[in-house]
């Protein structure tokens, strides 16, 4: 960090990553490029990120409110699974060299978000009964992806958008509501590993999470008046854009 106009920089990148990520999990498109781009190492910015973020899911969590009605059943279900993963890859980050897992991370996002796209094709297919989800195969999905979320999180609100509209609840701003209020809750114990792993640079994470409240405060309230199928559409070709990113800087 190199002072007050990178702290206002972080603070700008925040409220912009704060009203895409409510709107539909790509957060990190944002957020992790702008922690980069003051100097803080990758490790270091990814750690800061999960920490500068929860800010944001917070907010997103408490205007998530109508959308989530009637879903008390889909969050008893999700949430021990997806603290309990997500937990398991913060460990994972901490304690392991990430370049193996960092590798497959661009193709993680890239499915999410052809999952995302291809959503009415299959929702139709669904619907018609023609196509099931066995159950093992949904448990198997969650588990890897909230590991995931634990681990790196860039694209994890994708995935986990995706696994919902497939599973659970086929309106995409609903599914995004409930996508919100589950990894909040499974952000928060990752955030205390860090935190007390002594990675995070506290004055960036505070610039960035401010912005992300203010930006997570009316990212929901987006998400329920852009028509679906256009949400559906950018979010899907920002996760391409973000797998394209993520791959290019593994590669680099």
């Amino acid at each position: 960090m190199h002072g007050a106009l990178d702290e206002l920089f972080l603070a700008g990148a925040g409220a912009v990553a704060g009203v895409i990520g409510t709107a539909g999990g790509i957060t990190s498109l944002v957020a992790y490029p702008a922690l980069l781009a003051v100097g803080i190492p990758p490790l270091v910015a990814n750690v800061t990120n999960s920490v500068a973020l929860l800010g944001s899911g917070a907010s997103s969590t408490l205007q998530a409110g109508p959308d989530v009605v009637g879903h008390a059943r889909t969050l008893r279900t999700w949430l021990p699974l997806a603290v309990t993963c997500s937990l398991a890859g913060a460990v994972l980050l901490v304690a392991t060299p990430g370049a193996v897992f960092d590798g497959i991370v661009p193709f993680l996002v890239a499915t999410g978000s052809l999952l995302l796209l291809a959503q009415p094709a299959i929702g139709r297919r669904l619907a018609q009964g023609t196509w099931r989800v066995p159950r093992s195969a949904v448990v198997t999905a969650g588990a890897l992806v909230a590991l995931y979320n634990g681990y790196f999180g860039a694209g994890s609100g994708i995935l986990f958008v995706a696994l919902l509209l497939l599973t659970t609840e086929p309106v995409l701003h609903r599914a995004n509501s409930l996508k919100n209020a589950i990894l909040f809750g499974a952000d928060l114990l990752p955030a205390v590993v860090f935190a007390l792993n002594g990675r995070v640079v506290w004055s960036a994470a505070a610039a960035l999470g401010a912005g992300a409240v203010l930006g997570g405060l009316v990212g929901p309230s987006i998400a329920r008046r852009v028509p679906a199928h256009v949400l559906r559409v950018v979010i899907g070709l920002g996760g391409l854009g973000l797998a394209a990113w993520l791959l290019l800087d593994a590669i680099g």
